[in-house]
């Protein structure tokens, strides 16, 4: 009796070890799963995500990525047809200011993630094992302190997770990089008007202006000085007179749910304020005079020499070393209102994650691991984008490519909340263009902030 007690205490612990070192676990079976991510953007090398992917793949053998990279007219529609298809990206990039009009269709950050990693144990003989492990994600408060200000405003959204549950405050997107708007100089044509260094204040700008515009007999622009004043013809026209407005002290919107540009605090019409000074430059009878509507786009006008000043991105710069290699230029920062709060404007795409995918851990997993520090560094180097990363910006502060859009970032905002980027957009162009033909600027600058109420 004594014997088969003594057989059967052991045979009990025995049994989960066999069980354990014979079958297969749960993380074995969930580690061998091939899983194919699929990533979709616009205006990406894929080169710059090759380090950052083959990183993960040697955490995660399992994991295989199809990234595809498609041209910004064909974006949207592709997108759209192929989620109706069922057929649509595991994660996928938009701009900042799109995250509203994708919101049904992507599921935000979950508090923690399960994913199977291989561990060796032991200390003579050692082995690898598969385990699951649960990590804490990302919180708001680690986004807020490790990403730029304007991150953790446009990537943190309400959400309800069912119809009756509470609204909570999640992260539904991470970016890998974040852009400023800066003022480029042709130095050649500021050279030849004796100007030694590009304006650092709108006051400086607009005398800056005078000096070089030149104007014919009849009128006409022959030397334009700088690209701003109309609406169709600016690039990012929209951004330009965005971060006027906010210099000037206006408010964008209301809780992120209504925009509120056109009104008047405490007497003062910063809004209307901002359309006047932007249009100014395109009106014959002011001393800034110097655009047109007739000019060509801004973009070209300056690769070409036709103007002295263009606002601009980082990604600007390789077009224009492109497209016009011979041209002289600086860059240097976006002009503020002289002993006004600086603000600068950020534009910037992020990283959603499909609602649709099954791999919805996974894809979340992957684009935290790319947005570390030790891993965006690559994408950065070989991307030549500023950093949307804290920890970052002293080090490429000494990046002479990227620098002066760095030095930005920390002053740097956006604001719109809504659903439709596009409308918003064409809001403020028409807004531009009739603000040129009325003296009523009181009540087209309504009718912009009506239209953009539309898409909220």
């Amino acid at each position: 009796m004594r014997k088969v007690l003594s057989f059967l205490l052991l045979f009990v612990f025995i049994l989960p070890t066999f069980g354990a070192g014979c079958g297969t676990s749960t993380a074995e079976k969930e580690a061998n799963v091939p899983v194919a991510l699929k990533a979709w953007c616009v205006f990406e090398d894929s080169a710059a995500f090759n380090g950052t992917m083959a990183a993960y793949q040697k955490i995660h053998k399992n994991v295989s990525f199809d990234f595809r990279v498609l041209r910004y007219d064909e974006y949207e529609d592709e997108l759209l047809q192929a989620f109706a298809r069922g057929e649509g990206p595991d994660i996928f990039s938009v701009p900042s200011t799109w995250i509203g009009e994708y919101k049904d269709l992507i599921i935000p950050l979950p508090a923690t993630l399960t994913i199977p990693y291989s561990e060796t144990t032991g200390t003579i003989k050692k082995e690898t094992v598969t385990v699951l492990r649960e990590e804490k994600a990302i919180t708001e408060q680690e986004l807020k302190n490790n990403f730029v200000d304007v991150v953790y405003n446009d990537v943190v959204r309400d959400y309800q997770s069912s119809p009756n549950s509470e609204f909570q405050k999640r992260i539904f997107a991470i970016p890998l990089y974040v852009d400023t708007l800066a003022l480029y100089s042709n130095t050649e044509l500021l050279n030849t008007a004796n100007i030694a260094e590009p304006p650092k204040t709108w006051q400086e700008f607009q005398d800056q202006v005078k000096i070089l515009t030149k104007v014919d007999a009849n009128g006409k622009v022959v030397q334009s000085a700088a690209a701003i004043g109309t609406g169709s013809n600016i690039e990012r026209a929209s951004d330009l007179l965005s971060v006027l407005m906010l210099q000037g002290g206006a408010t964008m919107e209301k809780n992120n749910s209504s925009a509120a540009f056109a009104e008047e605090p405490e007497k003062r019409t910063p809004g209307i304020d901002a359309v006047r000074f932007y249009t100014d430059f395109a009106n014959p009878v002011k001393d800034v005079y110097t655009w047109t509507k007739e000019m060509p786009e801004s973009f070209e006008a300056f690769a070409n020499e036709e103007t002295a000043f263009f606002f601009g991105y980082s990604y600007h710069q390789p077009l224009f070393n492109a497209q016009a290699p011979k041209l002289e230029y600086r860059i240097t920062p976006l002009p503020q209102i002289e002993n006004g709060k600086v603000v600068n404007f950020a534009n910037y795409w992020v990283w959603l994650v499909s609602k649709a995918t099954p791999n919805s851990k996974w894809a979340w997993d992957f684009l935290q691991f790319a947005a570390r520090k030790e891993n965006v560094q690559t994408y950065l180097d070989t991307s030549n984008r500023p950093t949307a990363l804290r920890s970052l910006i002293n080090i490429q502060n000494e990046d002479p490519e990227v620098s002066v859009f760095v030095s930005q970032l920390l002053t740097a905002e956006s604001w719109y909340h809504g659903k439709d980027a596009n409308v918003v957009e064409e809001a403020f162009i028409s807004l531009i263009d009739n603000a040129l033909t009325t003296d009523s600027l009181s009540k087209i600058i309504k009718e912009a902030q009506n239209k953009v109420n539309q898409t909220y």
